[in-house]
């Protein structure tokens, strides 16, 4: 299936990974220096983005809930409550999670999704208690079409439209600027220009966001809250399903005849972006299929770091 172009990205011509990033295993890519020069487009692009109001890697310094009418702040007093309010939800259902959510941050409470199975039992759920949250998809240019097939589905089972968020370039655009598709050279470089820095501005304004994780993903989500402060993102993040097992959420989708990703039924546990997402293979960990080849399972929205 040839890679779509999409509508619009940003770039980051100044972003240089830490040396904690993900590199390929090959011998060959690891001798790659993680510096280049910078071209005259993008030393062009670099000067066109900076500004008073976003730092040197082009993100908004006043983010999330920050930059909310009114802005909610992480003070120690309400990071206290976000720890009691986690505490006692942590034996409610992923529906009483989201009622309380609704009921806490709505109208500034919006939902990212990825159209995995996780989100989709959200979105039935919201279908539910709150269909009018307003919900998102970060749309990289480089998803499968199964994947943006479930935008209409979702939108003819519930009603519900969810609102694409792109980056500022198009994919064609992207391509030529960094020589080629940076996913094979720079896979964490990839998912900040398309994904991270799409979500840090979609975030904004917005006191609340629900997440779809489970805390037995990955080592990375093991500890999540059900209710939290994001330091990355800054504004509170809720994961309804932090509680629920992957047989959880296949069982609720079996219930209720809830849509979901066709790929899933071909070996893709895990779904993200078609040039970065393989088949797993028997005895494998559900997100082996991520960046096959690179020291990388998270694309860096559910990360600490």
């Amino acid at each position: 299936m040839p890679i779509r172009l999409n509508e619009t990205a940003v770039v980051n011509p100044t972003y240089v990974p830490s040396e904690s990033e993900s590199t390929p295993v090959s011998a060959e890519s690891a001798s790659k220096p993680s510096l280049r020069v910078l071209t005259p487009a993008e030393i062009a692009h670099n000067e066109a983005a900076a500004g008073p109001d976003v730092d040197a890697q082009g993100i908004p310094t006043k983010r999330g809930a920050l930059a909310a009418d009114p802005p909610l702040a992480p003070t120690d007093e309400f990071l206290a409550e976000l720890k009691r309010d986690s505490d006692s939800l942590e034996s409610a259902t992923p529906q009483e999670v989201l009622k309380w959510a609704v009921d806490r941050f709505a109208p500034k409470f919006t939902m990212a999704t990825a159209f995995g199975p996780e989100g989709m039992t959200i979105i039935h759920m919201l279908s539910e208690i709150a269909p009018e949250t307003p919900i998102f998809n970060l749309e990289t240019g480089y998803q499968f079409q199964e994947t943006l097939d479930l935008r209409e589905k979702v939108k003819e089972r519930y009603g519900i439209e969810v609102q694409y968020k792109y980056p500022s370039t198009t994919v064609e655009e992207f391509e030529t600027l960094h020589g080629g598709p940076l996913y094979k050279t720079d896979p964490n470089r990839c998912c900040f220009e398309r994904k991270l820095r799409v979500l840090h501005r979609a975030a904004s304004g917005w006191h609340a966001w629900a997440s779809a994780i489970r805390r037995d993903q990955s080592e990375d989500r093991a500890k999540a809250p059900i209710v939290g402060w994001d330091k990355k993102f800054q504004l509170v993040k809720i994961s309804p399903l932090a509680n629920w097992t992957k047989k959880d959420v296949w069982s609720l989708i079996s219930k209720e005849n809830i849509p979901y990703n066709p790929l899933h039924d071909q070996g893709y546990p895990s779904i993200g972006c078609q040039a970065c997402t393989r088949p797993v293979q028997l005895g494998e960990d559900e997100r082996a299929g991520r960046w096959s080849g690179f020291q990388k399972t998270e694309c860096g929205l559910h990360t600490s770091e």
